[in-house]
C-alpha cells in the first residue's frame, strides 16, 4: 500500500483543462482523496488571489504554493508558512532590462499586479489569471515600500530562451541571483534563488512531518521539475515539456485527459497497483 500523505498539484496545463476548468471527474476524485486522509494542495507560479478561486472550489484548506514557491499561505486562515520575496536590487535590474527590451513585465507585490505598459501580452495575461493589472508610470518606485514575490516577463516564444540567458549574464555580472525559469512557453519566471516549487513543497512537507517518499507532485513544464524531483512520486502530465517528461519518475495522461486524477485513483485510491512508468 503506498503511504501518500501529501500531494501538489501544479495549476496551468497540469490540473486545469485547455479551457482553464477542472473537470467533475477530477473534482470528484480530489475529494476522495482527501477524505481518504490525504492533504491536497496547488503549487501555482500564480499569485494567490489567482489561485484562490480553485482552492475554494476545491476546498482546500490548507497552505498554498503560490508564485512559483515564493509565498506558501493558507487562503482562508491567512497563516504564512513561507515567504521569500526578490530583492529590491535584482527587482530593480530586471525593470531596467524590461524597459531596455521593450519586453512587458509583470511586478507581483502586496497580492497586486502591477505594469509599467499596457501591451496584448499583459491583456492576454490578464484574462489568463483572472486578476486586473494596475498601470504604474515606475515600477521602481513602489520597490521602496515592498518587495515582489517575483517578476514575470511575457515576449515571443522564439526570443524567451535568449532573454532568459541575457538576462541571467546581466544578474550575474551585477553579483546577484535569482531563480530565472519557464512556466509557459513566452513566459519567463523571475524569483529568489530559495523560491522554487520545490523548496516550498519541502518546507510544506517538513512542516507537517511528512518524508519526501510520502509527498506526490504532478506538473508540466520547467518550473515544476525542482518539485517534481523533491516527491518521492513525481508525475508529468503527457502534454508536458519532453525534458520534463524525461526527468520525471512517472508520467500520466494529459491535462485533457484527466491525467492528475487518473494517476490518484491508481496510486491513492486503488493503492495496491504498481505503477507505470
Amino acid at each position: 500500500m503506498h503511504n501518500i500523505k501529501l500531494v501538489a498539484i501544479d495549476l496551468d496545463d497540469t490540473l486545469l483543462r485547455d479551457d482553464l476548468t477542472i473537470s467533475q471527474f477530477s473534482r470528484d476524485t480530489l475529494q476522495q482523496v482527501q477524505e481518504a486522509g490525504v492533504t491536497v494542495t496547488l503549487a501555482t507560479g500564480r499569485m494567490l488571489p489567482s489561485a484562490r478561486p480553485y482552492a475554494e472550489q476545491l476546498g482546500f484548506d490548507v497552505p498554498l504554493i503560490t508564485y512559483q514557491g515564493a509565498l506558501v499561505k493558507n487562503v482562508f486562515s491567512g497563516e504564512v508558512l513561507y515567504n521569500c520575496p526578490l530583492s529590491q536590487e535584482v527587482a530593480s535590474m530586471v525593470i531596467q532590462y524590461g524597459r531596455r527590451r521593450k519586453v512587458h513585465v509583470n511586478l507581483y507585490v502586496e497580492d497586486k499586479l502591477f505594469v509599467e505598459r499596457v501591451t496584448e501580452a499583459g491583456e492576454h495575461y490578464e484574462r489568463l489569471a483572472g486578476v486586473p493589472f494596475t498601470r504604474v508610470d515606475d515600477l521602481e518606485e513602489l520597490l521602496e515600500n515592498d518587495l515582489p514575490y517575483k517578476m514575470l516577463l511575457i515576449d515571443d516564444e522564439q526570443v524567451i530562451d535568449q532573454e532568459l540567458e541575457e538576462l541571467q549574464g546581466v544578474l550575474s555580472e551585477a553579483g546577484l541571483e535569482a531563480y530565472l525559469t519557464k512556466s509557459k512557453p513566452t513566459y519567463l519566471e523571475v524569483n529568489h534563488p530559495r523560491a522554487t516549487k520545490g523548496t516550498a513543497l519541502k518546507k510544506l512537507a517538513e512542516w507537517m512531518g511528512i518524508s519526501r517518499e510520502q509527498v506526490v507532485a504532478f506538473g508540466d513544464s520547467y518550473n515544476d521539475l525542482k518539485m517534481l524531483e523533491y516527491a518521492g512520486y513525481g508525475f508529468a502530465v503527457a502534454n508536458a515539456y519532453p525534458e520534463v517528461c524525461a526527468r520525471a519518475r512517472y508520467t500520466t495522461a494529459s491535462n485533457n485527459e484527466d491525467g492528475v486524477a487518473l494517476a490518484l485513483q491508481e496510486l491513492v485510491l486503488d493503492g495496491r497497483k504498481e505503477l507505470g512508468r
